[in-house]
């Protein structure tokens, strides 16, 4: 749905290497100029997610999520338990040792728990020992019946590592956003350095043109002067420009990590195609495909479940109980007496103000969610609606800063002619001459406000980069092998 194209460059701009002197009568063949490396804003992304440890920093955060299930819900290892201790009978004088040795398994998302187990325990009243070996089955019957409790706490735990798991994708998402303004400001600054030093050479041989007109007796030395001050405040531009450009290259140089010897230069980025769909065309797509309404459908499924799950907690905690033992003397028990057991535990609170509180509690937080994600409905829609606005506004005040450019370009060359033949005044020609770099100055900020705007557009709508390409970053990182 989407076609790019190139970023408009402006009528008439003079580019200059960005590696130039800065300064009075730079003359050619004087300086060599160092080579130049364009960076162009595709590949500063590749090198900045390749380089910047902050996406790493993102991305490892992933790995603890694959832990959570085990992390929360309950222990189900195979467990054994062995305990050996002497009993000492000192009016027969005599010890003999106590055995147990335990093995027991859970089955959370079943409610059932296996126990075995085998006993030898001495006796006072006679030399031998007593052994018994059991097995038995506990049930849950009531509250998490056959598991249902911890199946819900499971799902819950699913759905909250999916959204913390969207908002990692939202924050590497965020910094992308981040980088790629920093390379937009970048730009600008670049070429307002460059309409700055074009600016100020024309302006140096205006001056220079004023003295010999002077020496001739044709210019008066008011207008010498006047042209020195254009000059001055031309310079004085020219030195701010350039640093403004030297402080957006440092974030450029660090977030790709660059060592290299030529100096980076920015290439023109691409814009989207002039015309958008409608925006109602586009909040639909936004509310179908979108991680950010993924979240909230996530969130609210979560609320719902918690007042399900909180309502389970107030049934008794009952324990169905299935199991055999057998009887013998000393280790041996093959010929010791056997029998089955079917029995039922519970327990039964009879003011239980806690779990009825939490209950309630979870069904007011279910309704604060719900209303949650209907007002964040209406923010999101108005906010991209705005913006879809501010977008379509700047692209319109792009075309008038283009069409002014050639007018104040085509007004500077009538100026400059009619002052030659002193139909005008020099106050006249200056000001058609700082038309003309005024307009390229608001051209050029136009058409980078225009690019943040869809910049911000992408990234509210999760269209700026999608999670398969964040998984293959995680991949290449190797952030998720153990």
């Amino acid at each position: 749905m989407l076609k790019l194209k190139p970023l408009l460059q402006g009528a008439g701009v003079l580019l200059l290497s960005i590696t130039a002197v800065i300064g009075v009568g730079a003359q050619e063949g004087e300086t060599p100029q160092p080579a130049v490396r364009e960076l162009s804003l595709k590949e500063f992304i590749g090198l900045a997610t390749q380089q910047d440890t902050e996406f790493s920093e993102i991305l490892v955060s992933e790995l603890s999520l694959r832990y959570q299930e085990d992390l929360k819900l309950p222990a189900r290892d195979l467990v054994l338990s062995v305990t050996e201790q002497m009993e000492f009978f000192f009016e027969q004088d005599r010890e003999d040792p106590q055995t147990l040795v335990g093995l027991s398994k859970h089955f959370p998302l079943l409610g059932t728990e296996l126990d075995a187990e085998y006993e030898v325990s001495p006796r006072s009243t006679s030399t031998d020992s007593s052994s018994s070996m059991s097995f038995t089955l506990a049930q849950d019957i009531a509250q998490n019946a056959f598991g249902h409790n911890t199946r819900l706490y499971k799902k819950i735990i699913g759905l909250e590592t999916a959204v913390a798991r969207y908002q990692i994708y939202e924050a590497y998402e965020d910094y992308l956003g981040t980088l790629m303004l920093a390379y937009l400001d970048w730009y600008e600054a670049y070429e307002s350095l460059e309409i700055a030093k074009s600016s100020f050479l024309e302006n140096q041989k205006l001056l220079n043109n004023m003295r010999d007109r002077e020496k001739s007796n044709i210019a008066l030395p008011i207008d010498v002067n006047k042209t020195t001050l254009q000059v001055l405040a031309k310079k004085e531009a020219l030195v701010q420009q350039e640093q403004e450009y030297k402080n957006r290259l440092i974030t450029i140089s660090t977030a790709i990590r660059y060592t290299g010897e030529k100096a980076l230069v920015p290439m023109a980025p691409e814009l989207l195609e002039e015309s958008l769909p409608e925006f109602d065309t586009l909040f639909g797509a936004f509310k179908q495909n979108s991680r950010t309404y993924a979240i909230l459908n996530l969130l609210e499924e979560k609320s719902g479940i918690e007042v399900s799950r909180e309502a389970d907690e107030l049934l008794p905690s009952i324990q169905l109980l299935v199991g055999y033992e057998r009887i013998g003397v000393d280790y041996g028990i093959e010929a010791g007496e056997g029998m089955f057991f079917l029995g039922i535990s519970g327990e039964w609170p009879l003011f239980d103000h806690v779990e009825r509180a939490e209950h309630k509690i979870a069904q007011i937080e279910d309704t604060k969610t719900k209303l949650n994600v209907k007002n964040t409905h209406y923010r999101l829609y108005t906010l991209l609606h705005n913006l879809y606005q501010e977008i379509q506004r700047e692209r319109r005040l792009a075309a008038i800063a283009k069409e002014k450019i050639d007018l104040s370009q085509a007004v500077l060359k009538d100026e400059s002619q009619n002052y030659t033949y002193g139909k005008v005044t020099l106050n006249d020609y200056i000001q058609a001459v700082n038309g003309v770099d005024n307009n390229r100055f608001n051209m050029i900020s136009h058409e980078v406000q225009l690019h943040k705007l869809l910049v911000d557009w992408q990234r509210l709508t999760d269209e700026l980069v999608s999670e398969q390409a964040i998984r293959e970053k995680s991949q290449r990182t190797q952030l998720f092998e153990n």
